[in-house]
């Protein structure tokens, strides 16, 4: 799939000739796996023109390679959005175009800058905005962003081929298939929590939530490495895992893949959360626990932490342990730590991004489940 040029003509593509222009990064230069949402410029990159000088005040006709490759990406479980300084009217005839509407999660049109609707995008998909990637025709509104949030990719439209070799490099997992449909399982409980009338807790009560628990099994592990990958904000260690090392740590015998997945009366948000626990004598150890971000202010993540004390002690371990390597993202999973207890084991070094062994004994007062969760085996 070659997408137009520049000049809207068909052409090459970067690293062919044709200069990306300022603001763009190279596709080369990104990291495919930090990537959960590709956010779409309308004007020139989503269709050709501007569609507030449409003469029939119709939406002008999507690319063709553009629908593909949003298509592409949905494949691979990467979101796709909107976000165009243009006249609102047009995001609400765009929401009104079911085979348009279907396609993008939480879009944004309006005349701020594209940072703030960057800014916006991410903060009603509850994903940190390093995790989104701009496609816009324009090199100043690229330059805007590239200098207001230095942690986003931005890319001219040409350059998306480049973007989905990248993306399509490697396996897909079945919850990475459903991960658009999940989102917009998502935009309905918000709107659902915007209309209730009762408290936040009253709400989640309502969602008749239900956690399975269990030990992985080995068509699992993709999705754990995937969650070990591309989680961020609730990652405890940020471990590099894959499936066959995972396979490898478990053949030892004294490693155990931990998982967690969740559903509610609006459908089933998949695996959601894992951890890699390592067993000796009278401690467990826990080098990597995370959990998706789609599952944050729900309570998961302090039921799936009290549920590992418990088969810990269960167990006979005295002791439980997390390896916890701090980070600007996971700042709330650090304070569920320290909530539940864990404290630094040892002296603490000089390198502050260094990872910590917090630890806490289990013979104390542990976390409270969530009265709203309703816990069950896989």
């Amino acid at each position: 799939m070659t997408p137009p040029g520049p000049d809207r003509a068909p052409g090459p593509v970067p690293g062919k000739g044709t200069a990306a222009g300022p603001g763009s990064a190279p596709a080369d230069g990104l990291t495919p796996d930090r990537v959960k949402c590709v956010v779409w410029d309308l004007d020139n990159t989503l269709w050709d023109g501007i569609a507030v000088e449409s003469p029939t005040g119709a939406l002008p006709t999507p690319r063709p390679w553009v629908l593909e490759a949003i298509g592409t990406l949905a494949e691979r479980g990467v979101l796709s959005s909107v976000a165009s300084r243009t006249d609102p009217a047009v995001l609400e005839q765009l929401r009104a175009d079911p085979a348009l509407a279907e396609r993008f999660v939480a879009p944004q049109a309006g005349w701020q800058d594209k940072s703030e609707s960057l800014r916006r995008i991410a903060d009603d998909l509850g994903i940190a905005v390093e995790a989104l990637l701009l496609v816009d025709d324009s090199p100043y509104e690229r330059a805007e962003v590239a200098a207001m949030l230095p942690g986003v990719p931005t890319l001219a439209p040409e350059q998306v081929p480049e973007l989905l070799a990248a993306l399509t490099a490697g396996p897909v997992t079945e919850d990475a298939r459903r991960r658009v449909s999940r989102y917009r399982a998502e935009a309905v409980r918000k709107e659902e929590r915007r209309r209730f009338a009762g408290s936040r807790e009253e709400f989640l009560h309502s969602c008749r939530m239900r956690l399975s628990l269990g030990t992985a099994r080995d068509e699992d592990l993709p999705r754990v490495a995937e969650l070990a990958t591309r989680t961020h904000r609730l990652n405890s260690s940020g471990l590099d895992l894959d499936p066959g090392t995972l396979r490898a740590s478990l053949a030892d015998g004294g490693t155990t893949v931990l998982v967690a997945e969740l559903e509610d009366r609006f459908g089933d948000y998949g695996m959601i959360g894992t951890a890699l626990v390592e067993r000796t004598p009278g401690a467990w150890t826990v080098p990597l626990l995370a959990l998706s971000c789609r599952i944050a202010g729900r309570g998961v993540s302090v039921a799936f932490l009290r549920w590992l004390m418990d088969r810990a002690r269960d167990e006979g371990a005295a002791e439980f342990r997390v390896v916890s390597r701090p980070t600007s993202a996971n700042v709330e999973l650090r304070l569920l730590f320290r909530q539940a207890g864990l404290r630094v084991i040892g002296e603490p070094g000089r390198d502050r991004s260094a990872p910590l062994t917090l630890g806490r004994p289990l013979d104390g007062t542990l976390p409270e489940f969530p009265s709203w969760l309703a816990l069950s085996g896989r």
